[in-house]
């Protein structure tokens, strides 16, 4: 069985880590083929964005070239402008104070320096095509990351640039050898062979978003839909503004070294401060993963920010455990909820009356899946619980147990399920003794028993 599948069923789709910083500034990037959206950090990167600002405000950056792009790397600008009938170099202001902070990640921008000067960062940036954390962060004092592309439609038009490819032999001499060429094949080079930023400027921010007071901020709906979770957990937040006309879930390209986006579409989401993990993002509703090591015990602050601008808080409590196993409305017949059931080999356990399924119930001896939420801590080789794709097995570390028909049941496995984000499974074998019906489902964990009454199906020895 596809565990998209499976979680989609509950409305919350299961398939580096940039911590979105307070204060923002948005510019718009107008260039040859598309326009980019980017971020500025300028409480990260102070004195690199008021130094890249006044280039802006001077419209020091219109009609800039693309004098280098490296596949694969990075594609830089800046330096050099296209003045109606030659290239010609923009004047430089003094050069910044390096301040190495964020992680050079895939769509980020940074400063472009000299190679044995880590404070001569002056006009010239780049994009980073790939994730350059190995080779930039570790280099000539880290290289300053001070914004992020907002989007997934201005990561596709920086991807259209970095394709156009430099001619090899190139034409021109350093530092132009590198130089990407437009519809190019020999000659003269003219304006139509450029990639051209033809502006940057200044845009306004969006309507503030607003998470609803009322059940604004819930776990997943699939899973029982409460207003406490636990760390790791998946949550709903709902409200209005919360995104821009875009509605989407992570994918993998958003995922850097199996890392899951703490951004999506120029949207992130806080819990305490800490950056959460955006799972998907629309106008009326934002589902994120909770990092592991939030602090329990207490209700925390949950603010969503969509492009600079932030929404008032809405606490949600948080717990050690509140786990929850996929039960969506869909597997509600009357006044039974029952519970997502799966075989090994496919297929759902089900009465026959769960729209969109045979008569197939439980078999006693027999191993289903089950899958959950909110469950709490884990151990093993796969102990990352917050944001990270599980690899190998795991455990919970509060004991879960299991009872069908109030007969006790062996849980052969419960720990994350791997090569997923934060989804945890159980393997639980049916009772022989289990008695035929829709019966219960009784679940607890360290004695105490899921906010959820379950049901399942069973068919008679």
């Amino acid at each position: 069985m596809n565990l998209l599948r499976v979680a989609a069923l509950a409305g919350l789709a299961i398939p580096a880590l940039l911590a979105q910083p307070a204060a923002t500034q948005l510019v718009l990037f107008k260039t040859t083929l598309g326009d980019i959206e980017v971020t500025l950090y300028p409480d990260r990167a102070p004195a690199t964005v008021a130094n890249f600002l006044n280039y802006i405000n001077k419209q020091a950056f219109d009609n800039t070239i693309f004098h280098r792009s490296v596949r694969g790397f990075i594609i830089q600008a800046g330096g050099f402008k296209w003045d109606g009938s030659k290239v010609a170099e923009i004047p430089q202001d003094p050069a910044v104070k390096n301040e190495f902070f964020l992680s050079n990640t895939r769509g980020t921008i940074s400063m472009a320096k000299l190679g044995d000067d880590p404070n001569s960062a002056t006009n010239q940036w780049f994009f980073n095509l790939g994730d350059n954390t190995a080779n930039l962060n570790n280099q000539n004092g880290g290289f300053t990351v001070f914004g992020q592309i907002s989007n997934r439609a201005g990561l596709t038009v920086m991807d259209k640039l970095a394709a156009v490819s430099v001619p090899n032999p190139s034409p021109l001499v350093a530092p132009f050898d590198q130089l990407p060429l437009l519809n190019y094949s020999s000659g003269d080079i003219k304006q139509e062979n450029l990639l051209i930023v033809q502006s940057i400027r200044a845009v306004e921010r969006p309507t503030q978003p607003s998470i609803q007071s009322e059940n604004g901020v819930l776990s997943a709906s699939g899973y029982g839909g409460a207003p406490v979770a636990a760390p790791g957990s998946y949550i709903e937040i709902f409200g209005s503004n919360l995104a821009g006309e875009i509605s989407r879930i992570w994918e993998g390209g958003d995922f850097i070294n199996g890392r899951a986006p703490t951004a999506l579409e120029g949207v992130s989401v806080s819990i305490n401060g800490q950056p959460t993990y955006v799972l998907y993002v629309s106008p009326t509703q934002v589902n994120v993963q909770i990092p592991a090591n939030v602090p329990t015990g207490e209700p925390l602050p949950v603010v969503v920010t969509h492009r600079g601008s932030s929404s008032s808080a809405v606490p949600i409590r948080i717990v050690d455990q509140a786990g929850g196993l996929l039960a969506p409305s869909s597997f509600k017949v009357g006044a039974k909820q029952f519970v997502v059931a799966i075989r090994p080999a496919g297929g759902f356990v089900s009465n026959g009356a769960i729209p969109g399924t045979i008569n197939a119930p439980a078999i006693p001896g027999e191993t289903l899946l089950f899958y959950g939420t909110g469950f709490g801590l884990v151990g093993g080789s796969a102990t990352s619980l917050g944001g990270e794709i599980a690899q190998g097995t795991s455990r919970i570390l509060a004991p879960v147990q299991f009872k069908i028909g109030g007969v006790a049941a062996q849980v052969a496995y419960a720990g994350l399920t791997p090569g997923q984000v934060g989804l945890y499974q159980f393997n639980v074998v049916v009772p022989a003794t289990a008695p035929a019906g829709d019966v219960e489902l009784e679940v607890t964990q360290a004695g105490a028993p899921i906010a959820q009454k379950l049901f399942l199906s069973v068919r008679g020895n």
